[in-house]
């Protein structure tokens, strides 16, 4: 249940991101409402699979940098792994692929704004949860 409830809450973020960043998303073209839906929660849980299993990785790795630029480093992680998830989706033609154009504006927007929902989102799904 709880996998369930992470991967709707990333398909929230990655949903809000797109509506926000006007060149991310999955194009118009995937279908009716109920079919992007489902696309997003698709495209959510391959984004909660990259956060768990590759970003953990990668910010052990970029540790002296991030602590080096005081944490800002942090961003070009977040937005390393959208446009990650992006060229993963593109790979499996069972997903619609989420597009994220360009890596400095179009991927560190939409990396801040996932972070920022997600950790709203946590705060106040997950809190009243337990």
């Amino acid at each position: 249940m709880r996998i369930l409830l992470a991967i709707i809450l990333n398909a929230l973020a990655l949903g809000a991101a797109a509506f926000l960043v006007p060149g991310i998303g999955i194009p118009q073209g995937a279908g009716d409402t109920g079919t992007l839906i489902l696309s997003y929660l698709a495209v959510g849980a391959v984004f909660g699979l990259v956060n768990v299993i590759i970003k953990p990785v990668v910010s052990l790795l970029a540790l002296p940098i991030t602590c080096l630029t005081l944490g800002l480093f942090a961003l070009v992680i977040n937005a390393a792994m959208l446009m990650l998830t992006g060229w993963l989706t593109s790979l499996v033609s069972l997903i619609p692929t989420f597009q994220v154009p360009s890596f400095f504006w179009d991927a560190v927007l939409g990396g801040i704004i996932v972070a920022l929902v997600s950790a709203l989102l946590n705060r106040f799904v997950v809190s009243s949860r337990a």
